[in-house]
């Protein structure tokens, strides 16, 4: 008998050196990493700016020239998409890997540091605030320090993990039997408007049997994850009139349609107070059955913790709980503007009103149609809509006129748990961290990945890493190095998995 519970004893002695060889593996190169990341980071990469673009650019090139890629640009008319290639002996498939370079602009005046592209690394002081430690404090850091700087987390954060992961396996002589294709995108935050057409003039350069995509945040448990599908996105630009210039409100108060009103009465009108949009057919062909239930009901939500986290008493009301919520197009009121405010505000009628709206897709969905239907929505509350500036003549003509235009950034995505590339990651993840993977079947953001699906016909599954809080688009973005690490371990995991 004692025999016998040795034996079963040996293989979970296995498995926990291997963990733990594992752990130091990646915690030795996150460290040496750490240099890669600051360089990285302090780069600019507003895609708005195609001359911080370029120099990005060549440091991928560089980077990954000198772990045995070859690089390619694949010129577009803005800036161009990079293709880096390595391959190995006797393996049979190819992995794309989607990574992200580009990052939102920035207003520095609400970051807390003296530039966004200056990282500086952060710990909790006994207020529990956050203060700025010296930098070479991070060869000893904790799991809960972190690096704040613009694309810490979306997503240079995972470029550097990659890069270090790399760097790992081949000290470990760990040779993956697949070849890897990556391809770097420098404008996902402006929605990557030339990817799809891209892919399809260079469908067999890009060739592949999956792809993996390193992007996003992990569940909010900060338990390993996978995410088999995204949202789609599609944008309108709303913009409703008043007079031709701003007018006194004293003056032409009670007399000139004011149109910031009308704008909020327009948008209102689009949604009922549960925040389901009320426009006939908005939800048409969307199911949720009792297979998908089972799925979306074995993600550990925390419903009532995530209300805490964002603050907010109750949730709208177009699914019972989360996972539910985002498997149904959204409709979104990302900014509005009229007139002047805070110290800047003055007493006028505005001349126009506009809002700028975000429509995040799914797959069940057409976006035309769906852009059909709010279109024809504001046309049925009495307005004339165009796609331009009003002239003179129409002013006079229509009581009401709103400029109505709008574009399909990329459609929806969904893979199989059960697909090829699902196994193989959940296994890898499996191997690596001694759990299943959260496996989540969508994530309400979006990720330009439709165009390598739909044209290269490959199965696609995101592989988040960063940690949720970490402030992704805002001011004072982060990334936990608790995080950093484990997603090294998790990229590496992924890399000595066989296909």
């Amino acid at each position: 008998m004692k025999h016998f519970i040795l034996f079963l004893c040996i293989p979970f002695f296995l498995s926990s050196q291997k963990d733990s060889e594992l752990d130091k593996l990646s915690s030795a190169y996150a460290k040496k990493s750490f240099p890669i990341l600051k360089e990285l980071l302090s780069i600019p990469n507003d895609a708005f700016y195609p001359e911080e673009i370029e120099r990005n650019v060549v440091w991928c090139e560089t980077a990954f020239g000198q772990r045995g890629f070859s690089t390619q640009r694949i010129e577009t008319s803005t800036v161009p998409l990079l293709l880096a290639e390595r391959k190995h002996k006797k393996a049979k498939k190819t992995v794309l890997i989607y990574l992200q370079i580009d990052g939102q602009p920035v207003d520095s005046t609400r970051w807390f540091q003296e530039s966004p592209y200056k990282p500086v690394l952060k710990k909790k002081n006994s207020e529990d605030e956050w203060e700025i430690i010296p930098w070479d404090n991070i060869q000893n850091y904790e799991d809960d320090w972190r690096v704040f700087a613009r694309s810490t987390s979306d997503a240079k954060g995972p470029v550097a993990m990659f890069l270090a992961a790399l760097d790992a396996a081949a000290s470990e002589k760990i040779v993956p039997n697949y070849n890897i294709k990556i391809i770097m995108d420098f404008e996902e935050e402006l929605g990557s408007p030339r990817l799809p057409d891209a892919v399809v003039k260079n469908a067999e350069l890009l060739k592949a049997d999956m792809l993996i995509i390193y992007d996003g945040p992990r569940h909010i448990t900060n338990r390993p994850t996978l995410t088999f599908g995204a949202r789609g996105i599609a944008t309108i630009q709303l913009t409703t009139y008043g007079p031709a210039v701003p007018q006194h409100s004293g003056h032409f108060g009670n007399y000139v349609p004011n149109p910031a009103l009308r704008l909020s009465k327009l948008l209102a009108s689009m949604k009922d107070d549960e925040g389901k949009v009320v426009i006939p057919g908005f939800y048409d062909g969307i199911a949720i059955d009792a297979d998908a239930e089972k799925i979306l009901k074995a993600v550990p939500d925390d419903e009532a913790q995530i209300k805490k986290r964002l603050q907010i008493a109750e949730t709208d009301q177009v699914g019972s709980y989360y996972q539910e919520a985002i498997q149904y197009p959204s409709l979104n009121i990302r900014g509005m503007q009229s007139g002047w405010i805070d110290e800047k505000v003055r007493t006028i009628i505005p001349g126009r009103a506009r809002a700028e709206i975000d429509m995040r897709l799914v797959l069940e969905s057409d976006p035309e149609r769906l852009l059909k239907l709010i279109k024809n929505h504001i046309a049925d509350k009495g307005y004339y809509v165009i796609d331009k500036e009003p002239t003179k003549e129409e002013r006079l003509k229509y009581d009401k006129i709103a400029t109505f235009t709008s574009e399909i950034s990329y459609q929806s995505f969904r893979t199989d748990f059960n697909s090829e590339v699902g196994i193989w990651l959940r296994s890898a993840l499996q191997n690596a961290f001694g759990e299943e993977p959260i496996m989540i079947r969508m994530s309400g953001g979006s990720i330009p990945i439709s165009p390598f699906v739909t044209t290269l016909g490959i199965p696609a599954v995101t592989v988040p890493t960063v940690n949720r809080d970490n402030n992704q688009h805002s001011p004072n973005e982060n990334i936990r190095l608790g995080n950093y690490r484990e997603g090294i371990k998790t990229m590496i995991a992924i890399l000595k998995e066989k296909l």
